[in-house]
């Protein structure tokens, strides 16, 4: 009688358990905007599309995944307590993360690319069973990797990507504290110090830290005996050397330390890793005298570091961001006064020929392409005939008119990015799907044979000789009959103009003043290496803020360089016709047509009053005695003399301020 009682008593506690879950499904249904591909009309949550139950009708899977999806997740989601994989990534699922702490057969969670705002203060508790996290690309508010995370025992993979984290890395990675993980990647995120020493006990496999403010040794990663990839490239202040004892490291197959601060040389003992493929120490200060010899089957990127037979010298980007910076701040009109600074009368050396004809070949250096320049030819190709996309000799990537129309769905107008001068930018998907950026000059006979034709030689003249993190990369591009195209990598938050100055009708969030100094700097550093670094010294000619592209990290590119022009040697300039952005450009080259590198600057510092103020160069909206940007920066900058309170009310409003930022000034 009493195991009778006791088997009704499970049952109705089953049922009663699978009532709640039904409860929960309804509120997650009212919850979320379905699409019409999404049947959830059975009164039986079991048997809707995308969910998953047990022999209990107790539900264990919700994998609504790339559906667009709009809404929010209900509060009581947590009762769902026997749901092991819930999936709802790539949709527009907005609002906080609600409390998943009872959810303990949880093993997936998967939120990656929504629109959360906020994630639970008790995020990971009492979810020993979890293996997986997504939770990249989420506009969360600044954020810390939770202590909490020690309690999912069982993590295996762990993705924070892009989800504006900050902070240090917390010291608990090991193998003692989460046995079972073995990917960390934590990519594209504010996070600040060095890299924690229990990484060394660790049996992380995979480990993504780039694009981060860390800084300080590596070390660690010596004894990181399971490490398979290990990538910490982008602007970061990594010091050290590489060690010998890497080469202990015999399941490593990608080192990239790109761009950092390491010194030293390539030890020789790393060519006996049997497994390595890549290994990227390009942009540090490494010697790259006498580089190890490896095997072929190894691809060792080594540009831009310390060269060889010479000293490191100290970048002189500081010529540039520290006048531009203290400028601003200090409410000096930096581009006027530069300008004036370096203004005399130049020697005149006669404009290059520009009726150019560009041919690829290889130069020099394995790390860039140059195109040389003949007066009276063709471009020339190679490969198959039928082939869709081959290879130039240069290495170049030829893309056919027929991909570029099938990516571009025929050069539809819902995939527009912008226009300019050259044509119109759209939006295309590689079938390995890579996002690019496709440039197509206008058609008609005129443009082709003229401006437009000369812009596009010149674009990929300069682009296949430069390679930098912060100049837009050319891809690839396409000659067909009239047809001229170019193909960018793709840049997702589109151009710094939309977001100083079209962000309310784009409904995106102001600049805040970190995003607004971080995007100043790495324009200027894209604007030294034109300048300083490229093979040789080059002039933009058009810096604005639509010519400036923002990645998923926000972080900027320099971009647009059809009306680039070599820089001469010495004090002199050339003498061009005159072309540009009016408000960009410097009043003495408006007037001679004489340019030289200030020219750069002068737009950059304009730039700078831009990201500092919220206006425009030219705004024809502003009383007729602030229409210029520069002409009113400089009567503040001569009014704070008598007005204290002038810096403040020059900058955007839309900026919150903190002492420590007015005390900048």
């Amino acid at each position: 009688m009493s195991h009778l009682f006791l088997l009704c008593l499970l049952l109705s506690f089953l049922n009663f358990a699978a009532s709640q879950d039904d409860v929960v499904m309804q509120a997650l249904k009212s919850s979320l905007n379905l699409t019409s591909d999404v049947d959830w009309s059975n009164p039986n949550p079991c048997k809707w599309v995308t969910v998953q139950c047990d022999g209990s009708s107790r539900v264990t899977g919700i994998q609504l995944k790339q559906k667009g999806i709009r809404g929010t997740l209900p509060p009581n989601l947590q009762n769902l307590s026997e749901l092991v994989i819930l999936e709802l990534f790539s949709n527009k699922i907005s609002g906080p993360i609600p409390d998943l702490s009872g959810l303990t057969n949880l093993q997936t969670l998967n939120l990656h690319d929504n629109l959360f705002i906020s994630t639970p203060e008790n995020l990971f508790s009492g979810m020993n069973s979890l293996e997986e996290v997504y939770l990249d690309d989420n506009p969360f508010p600044s954020w810390e990797i939770p202590e909490t995370v020690k309690e999912a025992t069982s993590l295996k993979n762990l993705s924070l990507v892009n989800c504006n984290l900050t902070g240090s890395i917390p010291d608990f990675f090991s193998s003692e504290t989460l046995p079972s993980l073995a990917s960390l990647n934590l990519s594209r995120n504010n996070l600040h110090g060095g890299l924690p020493s229990s990484f060394a006990a660790s049996s992380l496999q995979q480990l993504y830290l780039n694009g981060q403010q860390l800084n300080g040794s590596i070390s660690v990663l010596q004894n990181m005996t399971s490490l398979v990839e290990v990538v910490l490239q982008g602007r970061q202040e990594l010091t050290g050397t590489i060690s010998p004892s890497f080469a202990k490291l015999d399941s490593l197959e990608t080192i990239n330390l790109h761009s950092n601060q390491l010194t030293g040389s390539i030890p020789t003992e790393l060519t006996t890793l049997p497994k390595l493929r890549i290994l990227d120490v390009s942009h540090n200060n490494i010697s790259y005298c006498d580089v190890p010899k490896f095997s072929a089957s190894v691809k060792v990127l080594t540009s831009g570091g310390g060269g060889c037979g010479e000293s490191s010298k100290k970048s002189s980007i500081v010529r540039i961001i520290l006048p531009v910076l203290v400028g601003a701040l200090c409410l000096v009109g930096l581009g006027v006064c530069l300008y004036a600074k370096k203004r005399r009368r130049p020697a005149k050396v006669q404009s290059p020929n520009t009726n150019m004809v560009i041919h690829p070949h290889h130069s020099g250096d394995s790390d860039a392409i140059e195109l040389a320049v003949a007066a009276e030819s063709s471009y020339s190709h190679s490969g198959s005939a039928n082939s869709d996309i081959h290879v130039v000799e240069s290495g170049n990537l030829v893309i056919s008119i027929q991909v570029l129309r099938s990516v571009t769905n025929n050069f539809s107008e819902e995939n527009i990015l912008g226009t300019g001068g050259f044509g119109v930018v759209y939006k295309g998907e590689l079938n390995d799907g890579t996002k690019i950026a496709v440039k197509r000059m206008e058609s008609s006979a005129s443009v082709v044979s003229d401006k437009g034709l000369a812009e596009f030689k010149s674009e990929i003249d300069v682009l296949t000789k430069m390679r930098h993190r912060h100049l837009v990369a050319l891809l690839g591009y396409c000659l067909d009959g009239n047809e001229r195209l170019l193909v960018y990598e793709y840049m997702p938050r589109g151009t710094l103009s939309q977001h100083l100055f079209h962000w309310k009708e784009e409904e995106r969030k102001p600049l805040d003043w970190t995003r607004r100094l971080a995007i100043a700097l790495d324009v200027a550093r894209g604007v030294e290496y034109l300048h300083t670094f490229a093979h040789q010294s080059f002039i933009h000619r058009d810096l604005k803020p639509s010519n400036i592209l923002l990645g998923d990290d926000m972080r900027a590119k320099v971009s647009d360089f059809g009306l680039v022009r070599l820089a001469p040697e010495g004090n002199y300039s050339i003498e061009t016709r005159v072309a540009g952005t009016f408000g960009y450009l410097a009043p003495e080259y408006a007037v001679t047509g004489r340019v030289t590198t200030m020219l750069d600057i002068y737009s950059l510092g304009v730039i700078l009053m831009e990201l500092v103020t919220g206006r425009k160069a030219l705004d024809v909206t502003q009383r007729e005695d602030s229409v210029h940007l520069v002409t009113w920066f400089r009567r503040v900058a001569a009014s704070k003399v008598r007005d204290e309170n002038a810096f403040k009310n020059a900058i955007d409003p839309n900026i919150k301020l903190d002492e420590e930022t007015l005390a900048s000034r």
